[in-house]
């Protein structure tokens, strides 16, 4: 199967042009009554086989060996699940003269999701980090979250963000988790099969995260809460979020570099502390906000979008800074791994 290559001085992701072009459709022809719930059992079962490609992907032995950094771990886990809400609690005082109190919370729920895979090892490979670290980084940010992030969610935004509820809790476990354990489970017999076809079912993945928007954004549409949003309070979010994610940036490379980490791991530490997931914020959302899930994850669609520009230009640069020479004990794990 041939890539398609996109033009270099192209800024867009052509995948964010994929996911705009089904918001638009959901909103040109939302999906209705027998339709919506033929859409939404579908999507249902997207998620469920989404995560349950994850698990199988993920390799049992490379996690392990990956505890052994847990110093790099624990500070990725701590920047995507405690530093990221802190900061998201803080927009609280944007709200009403940057935010509406809906894209405030959509804004709060994207500091609650997982770190992102692909993209901060493609990121880090690039740079020359190191790509071992962020391969276990972002699996493990993702495993956590599928229980993290509904519990903070919860915790923090409340009946407030779509009635959140044991029940939602427990589906969100049921659609995430119990595919991915069954995937970790069967990885042994179907294992070899996905690494070999990856780029095949990684268009699976991403049809199934379109799906999931369409079905968000057409159940958005026929309840009418678009009527919310206009363009300045999206202006005032993108200035948010373009503020979130430079402090983010500079907090995961100079908070590394306080913390003694060499550059191949602040590298894997700024690109796997400073995103969040499309992938699984996507799935999350759909349970927890029903009917708001679209307003829920606009923020989130957008700050992909722009974490994706941003980061490219940072591992395109880091890839020019000289290499340092090893030095103390925190370096004596990557040549053992090299």
């Amino acid at each position: 199967m041939k890539r398609l290559h996109w033009p270099s001085w192209m800024p867009v992701d052509p995948y964010i042009l994929l996911l705009l072009g089904t918001v638009g459709f959901a909103a040109l022809l939302p999906a209705r009554g027998a339709a919506a719930d033929v859409a939404s059992g579908a999507s249902t079962a997207a998620i469920a086989f989404l995560f349950f490609l994850y698990g199988a992907r993920l390799s049992t032995r490379e996690a392990l060996d990956g505890l052994k950094h847990w110093r790099l771990h624990v500070t990725v886990l701590a920047c995507t699940f405690l530093v990221f809400p802190l900061l998201g609690l803080a927009a609280r005082g944007l709200v009403p003269v940057f935010l509406t109190h809906p894209l405030y919370q959509g804004l709060l729920f994207l500091t609650l999701v997982p770190s992102t895979i692909q993209s901060s090892i493609a990121f880090t490979s690039i740079a020359r980090g190191n790509v071992p670290a962020a391969i276990c980084a972002g699996s493990f940010s993702s495993l956590v979250g599928i229980v993290v992030t509904p519990l903070l969610a919860a915790a923090l935004l409340g009946s407030s963000g779509g009635g959140f509820s044991a029940d939602s809790l427990v589906e969100i476990v049921v659609q995430l988790l119990v595919p991915f354990l069954a995937g970790q489970l069967l990885r042994r017999w179907i294992g070899g099969f996905v690494t070999r076809h990856k780029k095949v079912l990684g268009l699976v993945d991403r049809g199934s995260i379109l799906l999931v928007v369409y079905t968000a954004f057409s159940e958005g549409m026929v309840q009418g809460i678009w009527h919310q949003v206009s363009a300045v309070p999206l202006g005032g979010l993108l200035i948010v979020e373009a503020v979130l994610l430079a402090v983010m940036l500079v907090l995961t490379w100079y908070g590394g570099k306080a913390l003694r980490f060499n550059r191949e791991d602040r590298i894997a530490i700024q690109f796997a502390g400073s995103k969040k997931s499309l992938a699984s914020g996507l799935p999350m959302a759909s349970v927890l906000f029903g009917a708001h899930a679209s307003l829920a994850v606009l923020p989130l669609m957008l700050f992909h979008q722009m974490q994706l520009m941003v980061c490219a230009v940072i591992a395109k640069r880091r890839a020019k800074d000289p290499l340092e020479a090893p030095r103390g004990p925190v370096d004596e794990r990557t040549a053992a791994a090299a």
